[in-house]
């Protein structure tokens, strides 16, 4: 693609005021997310010493709070990392990020030049929010969803309008006609935390009735985990759609790094003044693999979905309230103040993950390796078996760190 300062209507001027507004917020992952609740955790704990919340845990603690893929990269990723890494030292001399590029435009029928290759998915929901939001174009999402895109609105203090979720947990159609300003509207599907689907049908609908001028931003960085339906053909027929794909979820590359931003090269252009740095020749050799290797989705979301709907069995048999999902999480309401349900499963070992402001009772839980999922429902099980105190099923007042590292 063309350098930044190339692309029609970017002078050097506006890019280094683009840039300054890209770093004015650092681009938020799950990885943050998790960890800053942890750290909340830490505080409520007057804990104060902890600098990296998974340093002080023990050995034998299982995390599933941070919607990881225990399973890992594929042998076929790994081989090619080790393999690769002697030429660190270069700059993608074999050109790793092109053969990734092509394999998949090769695969998803659409044209190499609408798809921009990143660390992750991370970055590009960031750049987008940048590129599409201010303080007169708005960023719709639902509520509850991944908070990342309202961060990066916060930079371009855009307003942020949160829709609920409806009755089945899937993203409302109100949506695209939440803000006749809208810059933004963020759909994630599966949605980020319940793992719950939204149908073509009503994408297509809030595509096809959103205020003009906008983008509808789909991250689909759990699709292949799910029956769901990709939106990938919008790409190809040059919607106004951006649609973002992650190797960090079903591929097992969190922390690899490699990720997609698929859309029309004017709507990708309008990202690039806001960053894009060299892939890791690592990223993109795994992430090209992992593509080529035919039995990996299937395999991995049939492993994922047995160890999933057995944790739902038993949750259903000891009548706790839970959302089905078709992701790798999945919610639970506990019925009590979340955060306390949270720090005593970290007294049995285990790490679950965050509530979300509008659900303060319910906690997300990622779905782990059966043996994981087995000392999941032996410590949930204790945890709420114990009686709710006083403390516990009110409100939490403390002061909020996850807001404060965040922002």
């Amino acid at each position: 693609m063309s350098s930044p300062l190339s692309l029609p209507g970017v002078s050097r001027r506006s890019f280094m005021r683009m840039a300054s507004i890209a770093a004015a917020v650092p681009v938020f992952t799950e990885a943050h997310f998790a960890r800053a609740a942890m750290l909340q955790q830490a505080a409520n704990q007057t804990v104060t010493t902890v600098h990296h919340p998974r340093a002080a845990m023990p050995a034998d603690a299982v995390l599933i709070n941070a919607n990881e893929n225990p399973l890992g990269p594929c042998k076929a990723a790994c081989d090619i990392i080790a393999a690769i890494a002697p030429k660190g030292g270069r700059y993608d001399i074999d050109g790793e990020t092109g053969k990734l590029t092509k394999t998949f435009a090769e695969q998803n029928n659409i044209p190499e030049d609408h798809i921009m290759v990143y660390a992750g998915s991370s970055e590009p929901l960031h750049f987008s929010v940048l590129a599409f939001t201010s303080p007169s174009k708005s960023f719709v999402t639902a509520d509850p969803s991944y908070e990342a895109g309202m961060r990066a609105a916060m930079v371009t203090k855009a307003k942020v309008v949160k829709v609920p979720l409806t009755k089945t947990y899937a993203h409302s159609r109100d949506m695209a006609t939440a803000d006749p300003n809208a810059g933004v509207i963020y759909i994630c599907n599966p949605n980020n935390p319940t793992g719950t689907i939204t149908s073509r049908e009503d994408i297509d609908y809030i595509l096809a009735n959103k205020p003009a001028g906008s983008i509808l931003l789909i991250d689909e960085a759990y699709i292949h985990l799910s029956d769901g339906q990709s939106a990938m053909e919008h790409v190809a027929a040059g919607k106004d759609v951006i649609i973002l794909r992650t190797f960090s979820k079903i591929y097992g590359m969190a922390g690899i790094r490699c990720g997609l931003a698929l859309g029309r090269p004017d709507l990708l252009a309008k990202m690039q003044p806001y960053g894009q740095n060299a892939m890791p020749i690592t990223g993109s050799a795994a992430a090209n693999v992992s593509l080529l290797d035919t039995d990996l989705v299937p395999t991995r979301k049939k492993i994922i979905a047995s160890t999933r709907n057995d944790t739902f069995a038993w949750l259903t048999a000891n009548k706790y309230d839970f959302i089905p999902s078709q992701s790798n999480c999945f919610m639970i309401n506990t019925g009590r103040n979340g955060k306390s349900v949270i720090t005593a499963m970290q007294q049995e070992k285990v790490w679950i993950g965050r509530t979300w402001p509008v659900w303060p009772n319910t906690v997300r839980v990622s779905v782990g390796t059966p043996a994981e999922m087995a000392k999941f429902k032996v410590a949930f099980k204790k945890v709420m078996d114990a009686p709710a105190t006083a403390a516990n099923v009110m409100h939490d007042h403390a002061n909020d760190l996850n807001t404060r590292y965040l922002s």
